[in-house]
């Protein structure tokens, strides 16, 4: 699966380049929360279950996507500023190589929210992911708001998250 993304992000850099983000709130078919379980980098498990009632972020991106490294401040910077109105943002690294490259790059990055390595099981049930960052902002109801393809700037984003919270 994450060879597939890689080579579809070399295909659309050949071809002219990646398509702008989408900002309407494109609905996900599936429109909720699904279960999932995760081990974050610093070695917690994290359950979906646990979140629920909980305005989320989740980032599906990797350490050599351009665009995800650089909505890696933008996100710290949303965790930190509305974490205390109940924010989780989840980033889902695509990365294939060794975790501890991810945890190095988090590290450099002081980021300041759980990253975890994404799952196929994750990546079948919030798929397909054809392009990085793909960025699911789900609701308190556990209903999948808004899906963004592509990075984007920090005040629109900053719009997006007020809209769950």
């Amino acid at each position: 699966m994450r060879h597939r993304i890689a080579s579809a992000a070399l295909l659309m850099l050949l071809v002219g380049g990646p398509a702008p983000p989408a900002t309407a709130a494109d609905r996900d078919p599936r429109g909720t929360l699904r279960s999932f379980t995760v081990r974050t980098l610093d070695g917690h498990t994290l359950r979906s279950s646990d979140l629920r009632g909980r305005p989320l972020l989740l980032e599906f991106w990797a350490t050599w996507s351009a665009p995800s490294r650089a909505s890696m401040p933008v996100l710290s910077a949303l965790q930190a500023r509305h974490g205390g109105r109940g924010l989780i943002v989840l980033g889902l690294c695509l990365d294939d190589g060794p975790a501890q490259k991810v945890i190095e790059f988090a590290r450099r990055q002081r980021l300041l929210f759980p990253v975890a390595m994404a799952t196929e099981a994750v990546l079948e049930d919030y798929g397909p992911i054809r392009s990085l960052p793909t960025t699911l902002l789900i609701d308190r109801k556990g209903r999948i708001a808004r899906r963004i393809v592509g990075h984007l700037d920090a005040e629109t984003l900053e719009g997006f998250v007020k809209e769950i919270l």
